[in-house]
């Protein structure tokens, strides 16, 4: 699948950062948090676009992230850096079961059983109020370990910024690698790929493992961010929300899904503030984009760049 040039990716995200410093606090507040999105988007296309895996679940890993991010930071006092990089680790870490059971399945089978962990996560977040702090969640999660410039809004952006690039050049360094390679023999012919030696399960499994591994990423980034957690970060309506970001945007393209959360928080942002009925608006507008642009804003891009 096409995909832009990496470099101009990357200066693209490192002009983000810039703007973090020239904008308006709330802007700068706005942008961050589309960042995060953008890395949670990131994870959910290498499922989606390049295992071919749709997921009605990908809350999960981005609740389950938040909440290891937050109790790491409130009991412990872990610095945010590095209960980031722990919650993506043992986010990853829990993919591997739950990966072994769903990526026995595919197509339908596969989003639902997602949905069904996600929820499932819901349901103990919910339930366990002793250590989650049940229905309230877990408020006053402090950025531990970092210096005054980074506790700010302008280092936290910067701090979002950096971990966004890193994650996609992580991404972009999977997809083209050998095994990112066999990725797309699996999705395209998985009978020819098995015939050829791979296991399609186990590649599937690796490809769900990263994927949750960014998740948890961005869902303790989140966290960091907002400084609360609560158990609605599980809820099906955030997997369903990040979902169309990456069809708006363009699955298979690791920068379209990016693309796609941006526009998409942008649009739900000012259509809020003018009418309560932005969900229908913004539903309207998605099936629009589906009818006449089936290939996202990133088939689009690259149509009026062939021109």
């Amino acid at each position: 699948m096409n995909a832009a040039n990496p470099r101009f990716v990357l200066a693209f995200i490192a002009f983000g950062g810039v703007l973090g410093f020239v904008l308006p606090n709330h802007a700068t507040t706005l942008l961050t948090e589309a960042l995060i999105l953008c890395l949670f988007a990131l994870s959910l296309d290498l499922l989606v676009g390049h295992a071919r895996l749709t997921s009605f679940g990908h809350a999960g890993p981005w609740g389950f992230g938040a909440y290891m991010a937050a109790g790491m930071m409130l009991a412990w006092q872990v610095p945010l850096p590095l209960a980031v990089l722990a919650a993506g680790l043992v986010t990853a870490l829990l993919a591997i079961p739950v990966g072994w059971l769903c990526v026995r399945t595919g197509g339908v089978t596969f989003a639902m059983l997602s949905l069904a962990f996600a929820q499932l996560g819901y349901a103990v977040v919910f339930k366990w109020n002793a250590v989650t702090g049940g229905s309230d969640g877990l408020p006053g999660i402090p950025r531990a370990g970092l210096s005054d410039f980074m506790a700010s809004r302008e280092g936290y952006h910067l701090l979002v910024t950096v971990v966004l690039a890193a994650a996609y050049v992580l991404a972009w360094a999977f997809v083209h690698s050998p095994l990112g390679r066999v990725v797309a023999a699996v999705r395209e012919n998985e009978q020819r790929a098995e015939a050829l030696g791979h296991d399609p399960r186990r590649i599937r499994l690796i490809v769900f493992v990263l994927s949750y591994f960014l998740a948890g990423v961005a869902g303790a980034l989140y966290a960091g961010f907002a400084r609360y957690v609560s158990p609605e970060l599980f809820f099906w309506t955030v997997s369903g929300h990040i979902l169309v970001m990456v069809v708006l945007g363009g699955a298979g393209t690791l920068v379209g899904p990016m693309l796609g959360a941006l526009a998409f928080f942008y649009v739900e942002h000012e259509l809020s503030a003018l009418t309560e009925s932005w969900g229908l608006a913004l539903g309207i507008m998605f099936i629009f984009v589906v009818i006449f642009a089936p290939r996202g804003l990133m088939g689009v891009l690259q149509g009026l760049r062939r021109t």
